[in-house]
């Protein structure tokens, strides 16, 4: 039997100061150097919640809402939000930190990660377990998601 984990228990973070190899032709952090730093984070979220190797099925949401610049410190928080039997959905957060240390968020994304056996096939993962109102919030549009993402598979869209 798998034992329940929590969000929390997922939780991963990563930080970055962004250079000149991290900006693209209109002087801001490049969109694609981005998004392989948030798979990075979702990998290791979802490891840590399933206890075995993963791949990334989709990126079902990634929405841009403010620049990052070169010298910036970049912060990716990421952790599990909504199990299925084989999938895990994760939210990574990323931040723009300032010296002062506040933080303004200016990407959100949702992955749908993938458990894997030995033989790289899919593979049961652990419950999660929903301590908080935020869990229980974040599970519910979760659920949603996972509906919306059924529904554009069955549409062929």
């Amino acid at each position: 039997m798998l034992m329940e984990q929590t969000p929390a228990q997922s939780h991963t973070e990563q930080v970055h100061i962004i250079m000149k190899s991290d900006i693209n032709g209109a002087g801001r952090l490049f969109g694609g150097r981005l998004m392989e730093w948030i798979d990075v984070v979702a990998g290791v979220a979802a490891r840590r919640h399933c206890h075995c190797n993963v791949t990334t099925a989709c990126i079902d949401n990634l929405v841009f809402k403010a620049a990052a610049y070169c010298g910036d410190v970049v912060v990716l928080k990421g952790r599990v939000t909504f199990v299925g039997s084989t999938s895990m959905e994760v939210r990574v957060d990323t931040f723009v930190e300032g010296l002062d240390g506040s933080q303004e968020m200016i990407n959100r994304a949702y992955l749908v990660m993938v458990a894997l056996d030995e033989e790289e096939k899919p593979t049961q993962v652990p419950p999660l377990r929903l301590d908080t109102p935020e869990d229980r919030e974040e599970w519910a549009t979760g659920q949603k998601r996972n509906d919306l993402r059924r529904e554009r598979r069955r549409l062929s869209y």
